[in-house]
């Protein structure tokens, strides 16, 4: 194992729920209409995707540019007191960094992926952050994992993926990685694409000793 990287909400940050209620608000205030499969289908995206599929999709009446903006905006509100950080996150990212190169993968913008780092401490232990606001496409993709791999100097199927959700896991098993998957109680992934995974955790806390 040359390095371990993190996917940051639902793994680092309690924040997949409030996405949620963020979007979902959103595309009522702007006269669109949510569906179904909505919320799985974004789950991944970088911002300029999720921004084009609220527009495309849902019928949100704003420029993507714009509605992006208003989604940021509003989370970062969440955010003003400090990021929802899970039980565990930073000291298990503390344990693997004694260990192992680490690096975050998220789909979140640059600023929440900094917002969690320096709420934790976590800037000077992390050396690789990458947003796929910053890659050619969000996950599933595996894009995001790639470059922060590469920024790392090591091979990515030599590392290890830390996920939640199921576009997050078919990112990570996309671009070679070995995969630990910590479901997402709310948003629980497929079973099909957890079966393919080198490990299923019941919490973060797992992490140092399957490693």
């Amino acid at each position: 194992m040359d390095a371990v990287v993190f996917d940051l909400d639902g793994v680092l940050v309690g924040s997949e729920q409030t996405w949620d209620e963020v979007r979902r608000a959103v595309v009522a205030e702007q006269g669109g209409h949510w569906t179904d499969e909505a919320t799985r289908a974004m789950q991944g995206m970088s911002t300029p995707e999720w921004a084009r599929y609220l527009v495309d999709e849902l019928g949100v009446g704003l420029t993507p540019e714009r509605v992006a903006e208003v989604v940021i905006e509003e989370m970062a509100k969440h955010y003003e007191d400090g990021p929802p950080v899970l039980p565990g996150a930073e000291q298990t990212v503390r344990a693997v960094a004694e260990r192992y190169p680490v690096a975050i993968a998220s789909s979140s913008p640059p600023v929440l992926i900094k917002a969690f780092l320096e709420a934790t401490n976590l800037t000077g232990v992390v050396p690789v952050a990458v947003s796929s606001e910053q890659v050619a496409a969000g996950k599933p993709a595996p894009d995001v994992y790639l470059k922060a791999t590469e920024l790392l100097g090591v091979q990515a199927k030599d590392c290890a993926a830390v996920e939640d959700t199921t576009n997050g896991l078919r990112a990570a098993l996309a671009a070679g990685m070995s995969v630990y998957a910590v479901p997402n109680p709310h948003f629980p992934p497929d079973p099909a694409v957890l079966a393919q995974v080198t490990a299923v955790l019941g919490e973060l806390r797992e992490l140092v000793a399957a490693l």
